[in-house]
This record gives structure tokens, C-alpha cells and sequence, in this order.
């Protein structure tokens, strides 16, 4: 359903040992309505709610919930530092529009 890259594992791992917010839960990342084309994404570390898909990826759990399943099937996701910052970012072949910074798409 959804992959991560060993960039992104790595700092899901990193963020959840420095984070005390995070002790004891997953990450979720979950897709909302916002964003200059359509839908953005989100990551938060959360607990595990009814419904959810829970995937694993290099020893890591990712929590998402059925409404986002369906826009995140087939995605992958890194982690990227360059020249205008850091964060993830999701490859995303259900995408068929996505804005400049890469934080928010479309769908047909």
C-alpha cells in the first residue's frame, strides 16, 4: 500500500525518540483537503483508531485511516534536505496534479 525509503525510517525513528509527544504511538500519515491544489498531507505521531491500515516499513508502523487509504495506495515516502529545507515528502502515482513545493495535490 505504501512505502518508505531508509531516509524516511531513519527519521521517523529519530523524531520519535525526541519527541516525548510520541512515546508509545505510530506514525499516522493521513491526506486532508487544503493545500494550493486540492489536498495536502499530514504526519503526526497518534494512536491506533478503528478502521485503520496499519502498514510496516523497515520495522516502522505507519496508521492510516480508510478516507486517506484510498488517495495514498502505491505511494512512497522520503525524506529530503535541500536548499529550501527539510521534510517529507510522498511520491504519489494517484497524484495527477501537485503544486510547486510538493506539499499538495490533486486527483481526478
Amino acid at each position: 500500500m505504501l512505502t518508505m525509503t531508509e531516509k524516511a525510517v531513519d527519521k521517523v525513528r529519530f523524531y520519535a525518540g525526541e519527541m516525548p509527544e510520541a512515546k508509545g504511538k505510530e506514525l499516522r500519515i493521513f491526506v486532508q483537503g487544503g493545500g494550493c491544489s486540492g489536498f495536502q498531507y499530514g504526519f503526526t505521531f497518534d494512536e491506533r483508531q478503528e478502521g485503520d491500515t496499519v502498514v510496516e516499513s523497515g520495522g516502522v508502523k505507519v496508521l492510516i485511516d480508510p478516507m486517506s487509504a484510498q488517495y495514498l495506495s502505491g505511494s512512497t515516502v522520503d525524506f529530503v534536505e535541500d536548499l529550501r529545507g527539510a521534510g517529507f515528502v510522498v511520491e504519489n502515482p494517484n497524484a495527477v496534479r501537485s503544486c510547486g513545493c510538493g506539499h499538495s495535490f490533486s486527483v481526478d
